[in-house]
């Protein structure tokens, strides 16, 4: 994706970006996507020395 950012200065300096909102947006999306992504790894990470459940009995446990 290609950002299309304008640049505000405040003496001299830059101080804030703004962004297309859709640009934002997707932005945001890959933001909370990695953030879950952290959140699943950390999970995996804790459970890694647990025992493993086989499909067929999750499924007979859920009654799909």
């Amino acid at each position: 994706m290609e950002l299309h950012p304008q640049i505000i200065e405040k003496e001299g300096k830059k101080e804030f970006v703004v962004l297309p909102y859709e640009e934002f947006m997707v932005l945001e999306e890959a933001m909370n996507d990695y953030e879950d992504l952290k959140d699943l790894r950390e999970e995996k990470e804790k459970s890694k020395n647990q025992p493993g459940v086989p499909l067929d009995k999750v499924v007979a446990d859920l009654e799909l």
